[in-house]
């Protein structure tokens, strides 16, 4: 999507000319789920003024109902007009930043604390992160009431086309509908699951891209409505399928330079690569909890179903946790193969940059690229190799997030207190929750 530098008098004009009429005010909460205000474009002068206040402390792990007041600052960049609802005037967007009402940033705003981690960034001379994401979703029909079914909208496999996708009209609709909000969307096709979906679109600046990511899920889902169809980007939705992952493309620059790429290194990468990946190896199993925030999310990392389960890295290998795709030169990158699209976005690349910069920080280097299937390997050879699970659980993910300072510091303390506590409470919702399995397996038997 190309970033718009627009100004308060851009703004005032696009909205006159477009007969837009409400404006929603969009920022995303610690758990990633996106909010938004919808005021009358009556109150433009006030939104641009960055004098819009809401109820924080209706919003989970924002604040305490004694200290409700947030205000919320637009980013005017991010200025966007809705193609799917005129019946009364067209509807316009902001994302906004959240701010205190004595004029600094909330520490509970996720958009805000990856700006935070950015300012780390700079100050080691680094200008700019890039991230390229590939979000995965299911397509499931809505029944005649348009309630929500587990039945798959096609049969279809990878890369298969209609008539086995049956997706592909809906695919199609949504590539065109982004298209048309300035996304250039690379690829679009059929995963590997029946039902399953995978629309990339070019990287971009961190925030923008985390932006995009946002808006990406809103489009989906509201243009899979249209089809009679859900969109969601549950990670696992279905037992004995693959589930849905949002694999991170990520590279640091200098300016036009990207300083991952080295001509004259080992696999053409720098050793600010190899530090960066060393940082990601080094806390992979404490941002789990991060970038695999649910009890669900730990459906999908398991062995079979190509999600990555151990801690190593390689070139071509599909197997391990992170991958360097075999482009050079600006397209050098690592890609984290973990992520699934339940994750906060703009947690997700907070923890992960901060990760990487710690690696830099500290020289860490990696340990040999393992080039084997892993999958195959057996303990004994996992150990020699130094290859680590990643955490098989929400629980196990979250304890390992508390002994690991450099991610809490990446979450700050406002964010990683509320964090933790919605898991914890997550997770002993689930543990008392009596399954299906279970009662098929235990009823009768005991």
């Amino acid at each position: 999507m190309t970033k718009k530098q627009n100004t308060v008098e851009d703004i005032k004009r696009i909205a006159d000319e477009e007969n837009v009429r409400f404006l929603r005010l969009m920022f995303t909460d610690i758990m990633g789920t996106i909010k938004n205000v919808e005021v009358p474009v009556s109150q433009l002068d006030k939104v641009l003024s960055n004098k819009m206040m809401f109820d924080g402390s209706s919003i989970e792990g924002f604040v305490r109902i004694e200290e409700s007041d947030m205000y919320l600052y637009p980013d005017l960049s991010t200025w966007l007009i809705f193609p799917w609802e005129s019946n009364h005037g067209k509807v316009a967007r902001l994302i906004c930043d959240i701010y205190n009402p004595d004029g600094q940033p909330f520490a509970g705003d996720p958009r805000g604390n990856l700006k935070r981690a950015l300012e780390d960034m700079k100050e080691l001379g680094f200008t700019s992160f890039n991230l390229g994401p590939e979000p995965e979703f299911f397509l499931f029909k809505l029944d005649e009431e348009g309630k929500i079914t587990t039945d798959l909208n096609d049969r279809g496999g990878y890369f298969d086309f209609a008539p086995t996708d049956l997706g592909e009209n809906c695919r199609r609709d949504i590539v065109l509908e982004l298209e048309s909000l300035g996304f250039e969307v690379e690829a679009s096709h059929h995963e590997v699951a029946p039902g399953q979906h995978e629309i990339d679109f070019k990287y971009a600046d961190v925030i923008e891209a985390c932006d995009n990511i946002q808006t990406f899920k809103l489009v989906v889902k509201t243009i899979a409505r249209k089809h009679g169809l859900h969109a969601t980007f549950m990670p696992k939705p279905l037992y004995g399928i693959s589930g849905s992952g949002m694999h991170c493309n990520m590279s640091l620059f200098k300016g036009d330079e990207n300083v991952f790429y080295d001509e004259n290194g080992p696999m053409q990468l720098s050793q600010t690569a190899y530090h960066f990946l060393g940082g990601l190896l080094k806390h992979a199993r404490a941002y789990t909890a991060v970038c695999n925030p649910t009890v669900n999310s730990y459906k999908r990392l398991v062995p079979g179903y190509e999600a990555p389960v151990y801690v190593a890295w390689s070139g071509r290998n599909r197997s391990p946790l992170v991958r360097v795709p075999e482009s050079r030169g600006l397209s050098t990158r690592l890609e984290l193969r973990s992520v699934d699209p339940s994750a906060n976005p703009y947690l997700s690349m907070a923890v992960l940059l901060q990760a990487g910069l710690n690696g830099i920080k500290n020289e860490i280097t990696p340990p040999e690229a393992v080039d084997r299937n892993i999958y195959v390997m057996n303990e004994e050879e996992r150990n020699e190799a130094q290859i680590h699970d990643l955490p098989s659980t929400l629980h196990n993910a979250i304890k390992e997030l508390r002994k690991d300072e450099v991610m809490i510091n990446a979450l700050g303390n406002h964010i990683y207190a509320n964090f933790v506590e919605a898991k914890r409470m997550e997770w002993a919702a689930f543990r008392q929750t009596v399954s299906e399995w279970e009662r098929e397996q235990y009823l009768e038997l005991y």
